[in-house]
């Protein structure tokens, strides 16, 4: 796994989020092949639940996943249903890390969480990374993995997965725009008209839902692991993951991803940018090719994953703002205010082209 900090030595310093102690007792008591003493290693570029790497005395890897530090929001954060969602899917076409054990007694590190078995690959988070770990063809081969990816997710028999009741079927879309703007106002920093004007007029275009699938909820390049020829290894973060309309993970990943001749986006991730990775028309066209399913209301999927970006990048700034994930200096965090303007700013002239 790439991006991370160097290993902690958990007898000379704490680690944020972790009761080095006690969750090594539970560790080496409830996880088959876990030998202590344990080494915590956090995993950076999440802004949500805290992730770290967990080695053991004979060097084997596990993962960690605990909600985030400070006031969290509704179930977003809920290990035990995110526990639940992976290991249903463990025994589906999708990629997925073996679960290693979840811990629901507080009395433990003061929150729930999870343990899963270490998956080594990539998670490319900027051009650089994409750059050095995956050659042109690779990169190329990353971008069709993904699609067909999601479209194993959105092809998912949810009663075999024993997810049928993960959530409601029908009205997905408008769930989530009640949702969401519920979040908006409970965590927004600042009043923004656009993500208001916005709301109103999405719930006045929801295009009729098909049959509920599994959705991601926040599927991208880098809530996935490829390897070196950019095969999709294992899909990560499954926190907000529902049941509902697959066009939206489209929609989102249309907004998260800019290819090499791709318009800029309001998500200035730029893992995608370098050239051997497809451009955004082109994974529509493969996703349509695998699952024919009918895209004539993309745009309203793209406005609304617009929308729903400014709504999440705001709960992020709030929090970091709060100090959830370590003090931090306000005029630092400008960036993640400014993308939630643009976001807000993009959802709104995608629904002005539409007419």
């Amino acid at each position: 796994m790439t991006d991370t900090a160097e290993p902690t030595d958990p007898t000379r310093s704490p680690i944020s989020g972790v009761d080095v102690d006690r969750v090594s007792s539970w560790l080496a008591d409830n996880v088959d092949g876990a030998i202590a003493p344990f080494s915590f290693q956090p995993i950076t570029g999440g802004h949500s639940n805290l992730t770290m790497t967990v080695t053991g005395n004979d060097g084997r890897r596990f993962v960690l996943r605990r909600p985030p530090l400070g006031h969290v929001l509704a179930s977003a954060h809920d290990m035990e249903r995110e526990h639940r969602i992976v290991s249903g899917l463990r025994d589906s076409d999708v990629p997925v890390p073996p679960i290693g054990g979840l811990c629901l007694d507080e009395a433990v590190n003061g929150t729930p969480f999870y343990v899963m078995e270490f998956v080594d690959g990539h998670v490319l988070r900027d051009a650089e990374a994409s750059a050095a770990a995956l050659d042109e063809a690779s990169r190329a081969n990353a971008s069709r993995s993904l699609v067909d990816t999601m479209a194993k997710i959105h092809s998912v028999d949810l009663e075999s997965a024993g997810l049928d009741q993960l959530g409601r079927h029908e009205g997905y879309i408008a769930r989530q725009l009640k949702r969401w703007y519920s979040q908006w106002n409970q965590g927004k920093t600042r009043d923004l008209a656009a993500v208001d004007r916005v709301h109103d007029r999405l719930i006045e275009r929801i295009p009729e839902q098909g049959p509920a699938t599994i959705v991601h909820g926040d599927y991208r390049l880098d809530n996935c692991m490829v390897d070196d020829r950019g095969d999709v290894v294992a899909v990560l973060d499954w926190e907000i993951c529902t049941l509902g309309d697959p066009l939206a993970d489209l929609g989102l990943l249309q907004v998260y991803w800019t290819g090499p001749n791709d318009d800029h986006s309001a998500w200035t991730g730029s893992a995608t940018n370098p050239i051997g990775f497809w451009d955004r028309a082109q994974l529509a066209d493969r996703y349509a090719e695998v699952t024919g399913r009918d895209l004539s209301q993309l745009d309203f999927y793209v406005a609304f994953a617009y929308w729903k970006l400014a709504c999440i990048l705001e709960g992020v700034y709030s929090r970091y703002l709060g100090g959830a994930l370590g003090e931090q200096d306000p005029a630092s965090l400008d960036a993640f205010k400014v993308q939630v303007d643009n976001a807000a700013a993009s959802a709104e002239r995608r629904l002005e082209q539409l007419g």
